[in-house]
């Protein structure tokens, strides 16, 4: 069990990495995810071949997951946009209004009623967010494009529960990093006709994150986390999740400084976001106890 613990705390601390590449990696956030789900795809391809794991799914579901990872593609585009014009912080703190837009939207498309204190913790996150925004116009196109990241992000963790296979979980991972990854190459040509000065070849420092990336934070953290779920229970890791933000942040002000950059508000802000994850956090914990 604690080295079950070990591996799951890990996986989130890897995730809480991610916003750390945005910075670290030069290239811009379309031709950044481009290469992250390149990579990805192709190291799972031969993580499949090696243990000669079979992909029996059906069309329909194959086009489904497809179609997921065309949104993830277009969430982590929209996050790292959020972290180029603004910074980690503030990507990071933008991505607790997918608790919001999670709220709003799995009732609508699972036909069920909302939850009033589901809706009342993810208004208190937007108002967080909100404060942010009224007193630091700085930040202003980058909470923009993290909110856009995070609506999408609620959208697809719906649809993704909504659409749950009993397939092996690299090869969902499989289909919706390709979905995602020929999305964004059919975007590429246009992207770069439209900001001819985006960066999107990569210099050798690049290609070192955007491997790292790659493997220890997308395919790496997946395994850890599936490997703990043997041992521990989905309340546990749920619980942990809830930490993915708060590592990242402190990761943001450890290597950049950021704190040293960052207005009074932002930390009001962030405290209406943290006591929001913190009641639901005892809400879970409650409700695991009746």
């Amino acid at each position: 069990m604690k080295q079950s613990l070990i591996q799951l705390h890990i996986s989130v601390l890897l995730a809480g990495f991610t916003g750390v590449f945005g910075v670290l990696i030069q290239l811009n956030e379309l031709p950044l995810v481009w290469y992250r789900m390149g990579i990805t795809f192709i190291t799972l391809i031969f993580i499949l071949v090696l243990r000669k794991q079979k992909l029996q799914l059906a069309f329909r579901k194959i086009m489904i997951l497809i179609g997921i990872g065309m949104l993830i593609a277009l969430h982590w585009v929209l996050f790292y946009a959020s972290i180029k014009f603004a910074n980690v912080s503030i990507g990071l703190v933008c991505f607790a209004a997918t608790s919001l837009f999670t709220a709003l939207i799995e009732p609508l498309l699972n036909n069920t009623q909302w939850k009033k204190a589901e809706l009342l913790l993810g208004l208190l996150s937007l108002l967080g967010i909100y404060i942010i925004f009224q007193f630091d116009i700085r930040y202003r196109t980058g909470i923009l494009f993290g909110l856009s990241s995070a609506l999408i992000a609620a959208l697809f963790s719906v649809l993704n529960k909504k659409n749950i296979t009993t397939a092996a979980p690299q090869t969902i991972m499989l289909f919706e990093m390709g979905g995602g990854f020929l999305f964004l190459t059919l975007l590429l040509p246009g992207y770069v006709l439209c900001f001819p000065d985006a960066k999107w070849i990569p210099s050798f420092a690049d290609i070192f994150w955007l491997f790292i990336l790659a493997w220890f934070c997308t395919v790496l953290a997946m395994e850890l986390m599936l490997k703990a779920l043997h041992n521990v229970s989905a309340f546990t890791q749920n619980l942990t999740l809830n930490l993915e933000p708060v590592y990242g942040i402190l990761l943001a002000f450890i290597i950049f400084h950021e704190n040293r950059y960052l207005q009074n508000t932002f930390y009001v802000g962030m405290a209406c976001i943290v006591f929001s994850v913190a009641i639901q956090m005892q809400r879970i914990v409650k409700g695991r106890k009746h």
